[in-house]
């Protein structure tokens, strides 16, 4: 399903306009729309008007005693009459009587509902009685929220109220425009919340068990962030047969309460097929880990993990494969590999879930709140030189004193250090942490060819003062002509985090990494 939240700017005075397009348009929907009305009186005509001699005709139009008017007209040719209607035609025919009212909120009629309100309590009633309606089954859902009544009037920016100069006044205004924004935030996020509690309800979840339970032939069955649609209970809906022939399972939702989880270790045992599996880190267990490696499953190839700090907050560590696991793992399948996203973890946390024998192959940090630090970097790069191929370091903590420093108080940089050790190091991404110049060059030289993509923001990169004092040379210029040269291709820094191959969506990048990785089997 999807839902469209927006507030549309009001257009300023003297905005162009397509005027002769638009007119165009406007005149061909009311020429289509009258031809609808046409056809639709002719044949309410035509009923009315046809004579009901013989008993074939007879038993045809006769549907309700005497009369065979618009009222006695079958549901199914109702809602196709409804059908070539516009949505405000909708509402204006179905007032002819209470029959053509209750053929309104047929599914089929609402796949796409556009709602416009006003930021108003007012407007709760209606749409709460259209959520009543329509939020159990339609599928795109766009509610529009007008500017006009908080963005001008409202007494929001933008005000051309006066402003009280006296003693106190401006506190006085600030704190009245504090109180107004207040109350239309509050009514905003209550328009909202009848919105989303609406949808909850919505037969998503009730279809996506009913595909669930009628496959025959699905090998691939990936369900990641489907918030609330996926449950605890989806998995009882495969038969035992599809669950025997399935190569890959994903399973992820961070919105998962408690110690639930939406695969168990009992549940896994009739996977037996399996050759990929993305889940949460802390919904992997040592009990599931003895399940892949028993003698009636096939070898897992694939293993994609999302270590998430909501799910390490209300979830142990304690059911985590210890490092005999991870070994039973890799001698059930030599082409066994792991790929971990770590969104918002700390060090200690890492240093628990980072087990020596894990066949890391690809790994990426993403932080808003805590940074990884020089030492989880360096027991990564010792830990797992022989298999890391992709390594990611994302940072947007918002930090005035500048991006953190990983070769803080070390001899070398733990970058460099990654680049010299991991010799099958195809990607390097980094964002929001500083990089030396000197040090990328390093790791261009180090790497070379080898190192498909190296991608690291304009922000992060920094320049020693040596070579800052240097006139004879621009350090921008130097830093790309040697980066090129080592890795033997065209280099520059990306100068907009968007022109990055990594989404900073962490999910949706996780998403997409997980498919990659898992369809290289």
């Amino acid at each position: 399903m999807l839902l469209f939240l927006s507030v549309p700017q009001p257009r300023p005075p003297g905005a162009r306009t397509r005027a002769g397009p638009a007119r165009v348009a406007r005149w061909r929907r009311q020429r289509l729309r009258l031809q609808q009305l046409r056809r639709l009186r002719g044949l309410l005509r035509g009923l009315r008007g046809r004579p009901r001699t013989g008993s074939r005709r007879r038993g045809r139009m006769a549907l309700c005693g005497q009369a065979a008017g618009a009222a006695s007209l079958p549901s199914e040719l109702i809602v196709h009459i409804f059908s070539f209607l516009s949505a405000s035609d909708r509402l204006r025919a179905s007032a002819s009587c209470s029959h053509w009212r209750e053929c309104l909120f047929y599914p089929a009629l609402w796949p796409q509902l556009r709602i416009c309100l006003r930021v108003s309590p007012s407007e709760q009633p209606r749409l709460e009685f259209l959520m009543r309606k329509c939020g159990w089954f339609v599928r795109e859902l766009r509610v529009e929220f007008a500017a006009e009544n908080y963005l001008s009037g409202g007494g929001g920016p933008g005000d051309g109220g006066r402003v009280d100069t006296g003693t106190g006044g401006e506190e006085v205004e600030a704190l009245q425009l504090s109180t107004r924004w207040l109350e239309v935030l509050r009514t905003y996020l209550e328009l909202v919340l009848c919105v989303l509690v609406s949808i909850r309800n919505n037969r998503i979840q009730q279809l996506f068990e009913e595909i669930l339970s009628n496959s025959r032939q699905l090998k691939w069955l990936s369900c990641g962030f489907m918030l609330e649609i996926v449950t605890p209970t989806s998995l009882s809906s495969l038969s035992n047969s599809i669950a025997n022939t399935m190569e890959h399972l994903s399973l992820l939702d961070n919105n998962i309460p408690g110690n639930s989880t939406l695969i168990t270790a009992v549940e896994l045992e009739q996977f037996v097929n399996l050759r990929s599996l993305a889940l949460d880190f802390c919904d992997f267990t040592a009990e599931m880990a003895r399940v892949l490696t028993d003698n009636n499953h096939v070898p897992l190839q694939r293993l994609s993990l999302l270590v998430h700090n909501v799910s390490v907050m209300h979830k142990s560590l304690d059911n985590m494969p210890n490092d005999e696991h991870w070994k039973a793992l890799s001698r059930k399948s030599t082409n066994f590999r792991v790929y971990i996203m770590a969104f918002d973890i700390k060090s200690e946390d890492m240093l628990k879930i980072l087990k020596p024998s894990i066949p890391l192959e690809r790994i990426h940090f993403d932080s808003y709140i805590t940074c990884v630090s020089g030492a989880i970097v360096d027991l990564i790069s010792r830990q797992y030189d022989k298999f890391l191929t992709h390594f990611i370091l994302m940072n947007d903590v918002i930090d005035t004193s500048g991006f953190p420093d990983l070769s803080d108080n070390r001899n070398e940089d733990p970058l460099v250090l990654l680049a010299w050790r991991c010799t099958k190091l195809s990607l390097l991404a980094v964002h929001g942490y500083t990089v030396w110049a000197h040090n990328l060059i390093a790791i261009a030289r180090l790497r070379g060819s080898d190192l498909k993509v190296l991608e690291v923001t304009e922000e992060s990169i920094d320049f020693d003062q040596g070579e800052l004092a240097d006139q004879d040379v621009d350090p921008v210029h130097n830093l790309i002509e040697q980066v090129s040269l080592g890795l033997g291709q065209p280099w520059h820094a990306i100068m907009d985090i968007e022109s990055l191959s990594v989404f900073t969506e962490p999910n949706r990048h996780f998403y997409r990494e997980m498919q990659s990785f898992s369809e290289d089997i």
